[in-house]
């Protein structure tokens, strides 16, 4: 996410990061960066004057000729810049309403709406305990109902039927009396996206805001559309009272523009922030963490928060008593925790909220591959339980029984089985209180990835 700017960025940032003592002269090289850096980014160019004005208005200021470290002093002015133009801090939906409080959520066609439906009631239903239901008023789109409601049966939120024969508004109406009827907490409403603005869309959108008066009216955009995202919003905000923005397909956009973007130009806060497929890819976006990221100095905030989340503790726990009692770590500990870093979006997720990864080699990078732990899991999966328990046993037919079973080869299969024992002898040394030290900061799967041959991490 945003990778092609945060290398720009940390680039042009670095020559000016030793420097003892800035002159106007270095200031206008390093802001001369920045901007070519945030233009190339696709950020809209109104959005980089303002920027550029602020940054250098501070830089040349009494609040860098002060600085013991007036190279880093310029640093933090551009992440707090960068912090700003996408919103002071996080700002959460407003459900305090009579129950069912509304969500509207619109967008183009194409954007993600439906899914951000599904993962946003996913999101309210586990994170804050509401009782959620979704309805789809797309009556154009072919298979969109069909679409939503299989969507809501994989995240576990109720689905309120509704047919491509009705008229929006009255679906809506209809959802509303069922939800205020079940009590729920929140009803979210997906509706029909268009190829392009036209009135037709926004006249209907505007009838079915006026039918159910949502607290909140969300649109849900595209980031990878870069600046055309920011001007498209403002487009719906002048047909519709927004009171925040969803952005999709983060984790496809390098560039970043419509992040820097959008909040600036349609003054509506953006509210989550889209970074995969799976259903938990729906994050509350944090520019002040967002802005951390782009300049790599990670994200542990919500490296910490995704572990206190998605991490099993019981099964944390349960690994911790028993390498502290002397028992042997076997290869169903060892899935069990490639089960718990993919819970966690991955080795790359992770990375990519950890200070510095940006100065990782593309050649370590490379190495870093998620799929090697679905096929790790699948070689596990293809043992029988006397080859999990004694891997020592693990040799010729069995080998190769193994490999045909999980579709590797014997390369990853040895691959494997030494990662195993490495990972099995650095338990060994952590019995006893020292063991509980680890899994106390990571939920199970240690405070550091332990090294392994040729200096490359353990998967």
């Amino acid at each position: 996410m945003f990778d092609n700017l945060s290398a720009r960025l940390n680039k042009s940032l670095k020559v000016i990061s030793g420097k003892g003592r800035l002159t106007e002269k270095n200031i206008s090289d390093a802001v001369r960066e920045v901007r070519m850096a945030l233009l190339e980014a696709d950020v809209a160019l109104e959005v980089v004057r303002s920027f550029i004005d602020r940054v250098k208005q501070r830089a040349i200021g009494e609040e860098v000729s002060k600085s013991l470290s007036p190279g880093q002093a310029f640093i933090k002015i551009v992440q707090s810049e960068l912090g700003k133009i996408m919103g002071s801090a996080n700002e959460s939906l407003d459900l305090k309403t009579q129950p069912p409080a509304v969500i509207l959520m619109a967008g183009l066609q194409g954007a993600g709406k439906t899914t951000s439906c599904a993962k946003l009631a996913k999101l309210l239903k586990e994170r804050e305990n509401k009782k959620v239901a979704v309805v789809s008023a797309d009556v154009y789109r072919p298979a969109a109902i069909e679409q939503l409601k299989t969507l809501a049966g994989q995240t576990g939120v109720d689905f309120i039927p509704s047919s491509s024969g009705q008229k929006p508004v009255k679906i809506v109406k209809g959802a509303l009396a069922i939800a205020k009827k079940n009590f729920y907490d929140v009803l979210i409403i997906d509706t029909a996206g268009r190829l392009h603005i036209d009135n037709e869309m926004m006249d209907e959108i505007k009838s079915i805001h006026q039918a159910v008066k949502p607290v909140e009216t969300l649109f849900v955009v595209d980031s990878m559309t870069g600046q055309d995202a920011a001007n498209t919003a403002k487009a719906f905000d002048t047909a519709l009272p927004l009171t925040g923005i969803v952005l999709t397909k983060a984790d496809g956009d390098a560039r970043g523009g419509a992040a820097l973007s959008v909040r600036e130009i349609t003054a509506k806060p953006i509210k989550f922030i889209g970074v995969g497929e799976k259903a938990d890819d729906l994050e509350p976006f944090h520019p002040d963490r967002i802005a951390s990221r782009i300049l790599d100095m990670g994200d542990v905030l919500s490296l910490i928060e995704e572990v206190e989340r998605k991490v099993d503790k019981k099964q944390a726990a349960k690994v911790a008593r028993k390498v502290k009692r002397g028992r042997s770590f076997n290869l169903n500990d060892f899935r069990n925790q490639l089960q718990q870093m993919r819970n966690m979006g991955g080795m790359q997720s992770m990375l990519d909220k950890l200070p510095g990864m940006g100065n990782l080699s593309g050649q370590v990078k490379d190495n870093i591959k998620d799929k090697e732990f679905v096929q790790m899991e699948a070689m596990i999966n293809s043992m029988t339980k006397q080859e999990r328990f004694k891997p020592d046993i693990i040799r010729g037919s069995r080998k190769k029984r193994i490999c045909n079973g999980s579709g590797t080869n014997i390369q990853q299969l040895n691959r494997l089985l030494k990662q195993f024992k490495q990972m099995q002898r650095m338990m060994k040394k952590m019995r006893g209180g020292k063991m509980q030290q680890m899994l106390r900061g990571m939920g199970g799967m240690g405070g550091k990835l332990p090294p392994m041959g040729g200096g490359k991490l353990p998967f």
